[in-house]
């Protein structure tokens, strides 16, 4: 069988091996329960008969049989004797009827138990294992109660340990298929997005060209300074997409000025009904940054608070810092996120909008916390008033 080509087929049989393993175990762990469960109480039945043997023994005249007589009864006293103080494991209780009085036998701390607690303790016996009658010359005078032994009790719980092992076992089969899986799709994504930026770029290499031919025809400048935002815009794109699924490369940039930069880029080409507010500190906030990547980090989460706005509200951009960490803040009026989806948002296929497809956070948390070894986060929300997301990246 070739696992690897079938992997359903493999974590099945793995699940339905375990499954049959853990049957067989668990059956063999009750026969062998209600074998040393009756062997238990043929001990303590040897017991009970060897207690009424002694005591009728105990009764006969000796002195009036012969010595053979009394050599012979001498040692069946002395083997009921032994039988009876052999038992060291199986907690006893006996209830004599004349004197209404419990002797224990075999239970801890019995010298701090009153009579009262013995009884109740007799009566927890009595529902484990049928008490055992004793009689002297056809008349009950004593009742035999007994409780489990250690070794019985330890056993009881076997099966349940056996059971939680083998939920665990099999939450770890699903784990690790939830996680192949995972990396599957990443490199789905990956592979999707280098081949996206190898398709942009033959028409984008055309364009180029073609802007270069404009400026020879007396077209206006303005068209030809606008259609070049928009190669460099696509070329950029280009880059993102071809950094999908490779390890960037980190340079010493501030991050502040490539902030200032998406952030200019994004507030003119969004709606104007949307109030722009960036609250930059003075000077500079040196990191190890990819630009292209960070740049597409802060973009999906721009237009993520724009889409929670439905075009209209306001949006305030806040770069502050701390010892180890350059921190921007990205908070806007928009539904809110319910506190129970702070972690799903980031999760790849999660989406709440009728036409995504869930990559976007994803993609965002990849970039900060695996690419530049930093965090992201929604740091509060609340359903109709707004939310802020969070972006800490460590200082260089």
């Amino acid at each position: 069988m070739n696992f690897s080509a079938q992997p359903h087929i493999a974590r099945w049989f793995i699940i339905i091996s375990s499954l049959i393993i853990t049957t067989l175990i668990l059956w063999n762990v009750s026969l062998f329960f209600d074998q040393l469960k009756d062997a238990e109480q043929s001990k303590v039945e040897i017991y009970a008969a060897a207690m009424r043997a002694l005591a009728n023994t105990s009764e006969v005249d000796l002195e009036s049989r012969n010595r053979d007589t009394r050599i012979l009864s001498n040692e069946l006293t002395s083997l009921q004797s032994l039988i009876i103080s052999d038992n060291r494991t199986i907690p006893l209780l006996l209830y004599q009827l004349e004197a209404d009085t419990f002797v224990p036998q075999n239970i801890p701390d019995a010298d701090k138990l009153s009579q009262e607690d013995l009884r109740q303790l007799a009566e927890e016996y009595a529902l484990v294992n049928e008490p055992i009658a004793i009689t002297f010359d056809g008349v009950e005078e004593q009742t035999l109660y007994y409780g489990n032994s250690a070794i019985i009790n330890q056993i009881k719980y076997f099966p349940i340990a056996l059971i939680v092992i083998v939920i665990l076992f099999i939450a770890l089969i699903y784990f690790y298929y939830l996680t192949s899986k995972a990396g599957s799709q990443n490199l789905l994504w990956a592979g999707m997005a280098k081949e996206t930026a190898h398709q942009i770029g033959t028409p984008l290499s055309s364009l180029v060209g073609w802007t270069e031919i404009l400026k020879t025809e007396n077209v206006d400048p303005d068209y030809i300074a606008e259609m070049t935002k928009d190669i460099n815009r696509l070329e950029t794109i280009t880059n993102r997409f071809s950094k999908i699924g490779s390890v960037p490369d980190l340079k010493k940039v501030d991050l502040i000025a490539e902030t200032q930069e998406a952030y200019d880029y994004l507030s003119k080409r969004s709606s104007k009904l949307i109030t722009f507010t960036l609250d930059i500190p003075q000077g500079q906030l040196p990191v190890m940054l990819n630009k292209e990547l960070y740049g597409w980090t802060f973009e999906n989460l721009i237009k993520n608070a724009i889409d929670a706005m439905k075009g209209k509200g306001a949006l305030t951009i806040t770069i502050t810092r701390d010892t180890r960490f350059a921190i921007v803040q990205i908070t806007d009026t928009g539904k809110g996120i319910a506190k129970s989806k702070f972690n799903k948002i980031f999760e790849p296929g999660f989406t709440t909008k009728k036409r995504g497809w869930g990559l976007g956070l994803s993609l965002a948390r990849r970039i900060i916390e695996e690419y530049h070894d930093g965090r992201i986060k929604v740091l509060e929300s609340e359903v109709n008033k707004g939310t802020t997301m969070q972006i800490a990246l460590r200082l260089a």
